[in-house]
């Protein structure tokens, strides 16, 4: 039923523009430094040019980082806390973490934080942070890190111990709003430890710096101004965003001189040594209760960076709750706290309970349930701020040093068109701050169930002028936006498009929208990735470079040239995607069955190279397997790795049926003419009767024998099939390494479960054995379609060897089961995810991928993003049941 719960009416305001209830959320960045946008050195090293130890001292030219932190969409005013135990060298205002040269397996956060709890319009959200109670131990991170091998583990903050006996507070933030600009914030602060403790908890308020940099940008203001009006509340003037007042519960006892103020501007002293034009600077807080350096912090109480000092002494297992609330001067009529500030919070959990009662299946307390609620919790605070102008970042600022000229000739500057500042699905707000082109297109499919609006907006986005590039090019990341990622974007946009409406309610017109930049996109791939013109193609990172002999993003170090199993089958991916959008459209608009036509025959062009090109294309048939090939000295050579990179070509499957054709008349015509006069190819069109008495076209790269083969090797334990899902190399290769021979040198690959021992790739090469969600999930689905066509005569067993048969969506059911189980509590062993000896009183955490035999979590552990999937396969499990 449509506006079912209060949360629903408010998506719904949103979407007619009568309410900005999106104005404010979790859009605080958890990390700006190490960023590229931030790096003006002059050989682009992002790491070394902003390091952690800058980033209390310095401002930051694009964006702001705090602690689970509010802001409003363009990023002007944020809040975060800041807390300190009395014991740290450094005030805890954001999360820290390894660099990517520091750790032994990449950059790794080393903090300890839960996505809790999350509303779609940001109404309600909760989070908590673990801080110990001890000195962070920073340095003891570090060179226990810098020590370890590849082979070793990565060392934890539990690692230390400083989290033994539960000494630690847990501080949970919870954000309820009571109107599009008044944010209400509680923060609870938990002794868990056996002893007393104190700590200093900093709710803190500031504007992001836009008025130092010359004012050559768009986006640059006056300053802003905060300014003391009580002991208890704050003036906040800020030229675009308005007038807002900033307010701590009466009851609070603030710790004299109770807010403390300063710039948001860089201590030009501390880092390079020269004077700044005032004297309270970014880092004042910490200087100011660390250092006791009273001096430190404007006696005039005015600035444009405020902190209220709350002291909290508290006994083992008590907690203390601070209340705020940020609101605009308009809406700060009335009682600010008290009962109507408690009741206001207590109704928005309310109405996130009945919001996710409507949407997942299952019973609220089941565990299925509470994975899902998690999994859109870190989906929802996963949306962050991100800005970057690439002409003006080329160009440098007046008020900064001036980029070498290197700069115009490097990194990203081929994207001066570039202009990004929205509030983006980023897949890690630590460890990757930045958005990933086809990480986005995995995350609006669970978006499409809770944010269908949302999801939609960023998949536009991505295709609009000012960040397609005019070649056609989608932006990769901000490392290398020319780096290409999988074409999934089309796929995204047609999941989305049949998610969110049913057959004859869809939205047509976002399909227009999207399928007519697709064409470009789809161009440049054309163009760019297939060489020599043979619907064979190469070229570039597609996403699963670290499987590979070589870095396919580099010239071989053998001469010649690759035909990629993955990126020929990706393009006929992207040709089945395509095609199944204009027959769609075509039922309103004919002159679409042409463009339909040009995708049905480029696809089958694509599927005769992969299967046949040079006698056998890339299909190996003592092996039963698809594999990448190599041409050099006139030489042509399969490169028998078998992994994720031979299963991609069983992802471009599409069914037609009578009823669908008969629709499309021309389009029809078109393709029995082809068939006919074309029955070199015809073969690579499967039939099959339908119940009905109609006929059903499949188009798909594999025979049905070749596709039964390969499904031997996916669903064999000692191959593919883990007991967690689809590993990305075979666990064949434990046991039988591939290596390629040449020119006195030999190259390796053998399977690896977890992390990738082989820095070959730079960063962390990690797709040698781990389980991946998204190309995982996109199997499942391929599978799904292949029943459709097939139906339950098509069996095989699972696992292989069994003598246990399914039907290919029972197959896919599997696949999907062993996923979840990642997730459920399984006895006394708790979460595989949580790794052993985990902590079962630990909130759930989403992986960027897992260990292919075990389970645990690896890579970034808070890629909510694309292991948000996981809320999808469970729903559907849910409602199968």
């Amino acid at each position: 039923m449509p506006h079912a719960t209060p949360e629903d009416r408010r998506l719904a305001e949103e979407a007619a523009r009568t309410r900005n209830w999106k104005r404010w959320g979790p859009y605080l960045p958890d990390r700006q430094w190490g960023t590229v946008r931030e790096d003006y050195s002059a050989h682009g090293e992002a790491w070394d040019s902003f390091p952690h130890d800058h980033a209390r001292s310095r401002a930051y030219r694009w964006g702001e980082d705090g602690l689970l932190g509010l802001t409003d969409r363009q990023c002007r005013l944020c809040f975060a806390p800041a807390l300190w135990n009395g014991h740290d060298p450094i005030l805890k205002e954001r999360l820290f973490g390894l660099t990517g040269p520091e750790g032994n397996h990449g950059e790794d956060v080393k903090e300890l934080y839960y996505h809790l709890d999350a509303t779609p319009t940001h109404s309600y959200g909760k989070a908590l942070y673990r801080y110990p109670q001890e000195a962070y131990p920073y340095l003891r991170l570090l060179e226990e890190n810098r020590s370890r091998g590849r082979r070793e583990p990565e060392f934890e903050l539990a690692d230390t111990g400083i989290l033994e006996q539960d000494r630690f507070f847990d501080l949970t933030v919870e954000y309820a709003k009571d109107g599009p600009d008044d944010n209400l914030i509680r923060l609870t602060v938990t002794n868990r430890g056996p002893d007393p403790a104190g700590l200093f908890l900093l709710p803190t308020v500031w504007f992001r710096n836009t008025w130092i940099w010359g004012c050559r940008h768009e986006g640059c203001t006056l300053k802003p101004d905060i300014r003391r009006d009580s002991d208890h509340r704050l003036h906040l003037d800020h030229p675009t965003l308005g007038r807002f007042v900033f307010e701590i519960g009466p009851e609070t006892s603030l710790t004299p001189p109770g807010f403390i103020f300063t710039e948001n501007e860089t201590n030009t002293r501390r880092l390079y040594g020269t004077e700044g034009h005032t004297p309270y600077v970014k880092d004042a807080f910490h200087r100011y209760l660390v250092h006791e350096e009273t001096s430190a912090v404007n006696p005039a109480g005015r600035g444009t960076r405020a902190a209220a000092i709350c002291r909290l002494e508290l006994e083992p297992g008590a907690e203390a709750i601070v209340r705020c609330r940020l609101r605009s001067r308009e809406d700060a009529a009335g009682e600010s706290f008290g009962e109507p500030f408690n009741r206001i919070f207590t109704q928005r959990r309310e109405e996130a309970d009945a919001y996710y009662r409507e949407l997942i299946p299952q019973s609220p307390e089941s565990e299925e349930a509470r994975v899902q609620r998690s999994a859109y919790a870190g989906l929802l605070w996963s949306k962050k701020f991100y800005h970057y102008s690439v002409c003006d970042w080329l160009e440098g600022d007046p008020e900064i040093a001036t980029p070498p000229d290197s700069r115009k000739t490097g990194r990203n500057a081929e994207w001066t068109h570039l202009f990004n500042r929205d509030v983006l699905s980023l897949p890690d707000g630590w460890e990757y701050p930045w958005f990933a082109a086809w990480d986005s297109a995995f995350h609006m499919i669970p978006f499409a169930r809770i944010d269908p609006r949302f999801a939609k907006d960023q998949l536009i986005l991505f295709l609009r002028e000012w960040y397609l590039h005019p070649n056609g090019q989608i932006p990769a990341y901000e490392w290398a936006f020319s780096d290409v990622n999988p074409p999934v974007h089309a796929w995204a946009c047609w999941r989305v498009y049949k998610m969110t409406g049913k057959p004859g309610g869809r939205d047509v017109r976002f399909l227009k929208l999207v399928f007519h930049k697709l064409l470009l996109n789809f161009t440049w791939w054309v163009n760019r990735k297939d060489p020599e013109g043979r619907n064979i193609f190469s070229g570039g990172f597609l996403g699963l470079d670290n499987i590979g002999v070589f870095d396919r993003s580099k010239p071989l170090p053998t001469g010649g040239h690759l035909e990629q199993a993955d990126g020929t089958a990706w393009m006929a991916f992207y040709c089945t995607t395509m095609l199944a959008m204009a027959l769609e459209l075509a039922l309103e608009d004919e002159s679409y069955q042409d463009i339909a036509s040009k995708f049905f025959e480029h696809f089958v062009a694509i599927a005769d190279a992969i299967n046949n090109l040079g006698g056998s294309g890339l299909w190996n048939e003592q092996d039963g397997f698809y594999y990448d090939q190599i041409h050099v000295d006139g030489q042509v050579r399969h490169l028998e790795v078998r992994s994720m990179v031979g299963l991609i070509p069983l992802f471009a499957v599409e069914v037609l049926d009578e009823e669908c054709l008969a629709r499309v008349p021309l389009f029809t015509k078109r393709m029995n003419w082809f068939l006919t006069h074309r029955r070199d190819l015809a073969q690579l069109v499967a039939f099959a009767d339908d119940s009905g008495g109609g006929r059903r076209h499949l188009l798909a790269i594999p025979s049905r024998d070749q596709l039964r083969r390969v499904l031997a090797r996916v669903f064999d334990e000692a191959e593919f099939l883990s007991p967690h899902g689809i590993r990305s190399l075979s666990r064949h290769h434990r046991e039988h390494p591939y290596q390629f021979h040449w020119d006195g040198q030999t190259h390796t690959v053998a399977y690896e479960p977890g992390e990738s021992e082989t820095g070959l790739f730079g960063g962390n090469s990690n797709w040698r054995g781990p389980v991946w969600f998204p190309v995982n999930f996109l199997l499942i689905e391929a599978l799904e379609r292949y029943h459709r066509h097939y139906g339950d005569d098509f069996r095989i067993e699972v696992p292989t060897g069994s003598g246990h048969s399914m039907n290919l969506a029972q197959a896919a059911d599997e696949i999907a089961r062993r996923l979840c189980r990642l997730f459920l509590p399984a006895g006394r062993d708790g979460r595989p995810a949580d790794g052993p000896g985990a902590d079962p009183r630990n909130p759930i955490l989403f992986h960027e991928y897992f260990h292919a035999d075990t389970g645990a979590g690896l890579g970034a552990s808070h890629q909510t993003g694309w292991t948000a999937l996981v809320a999808k396969l469970l729903e559907d499990a849910g409602l199968r049941r």
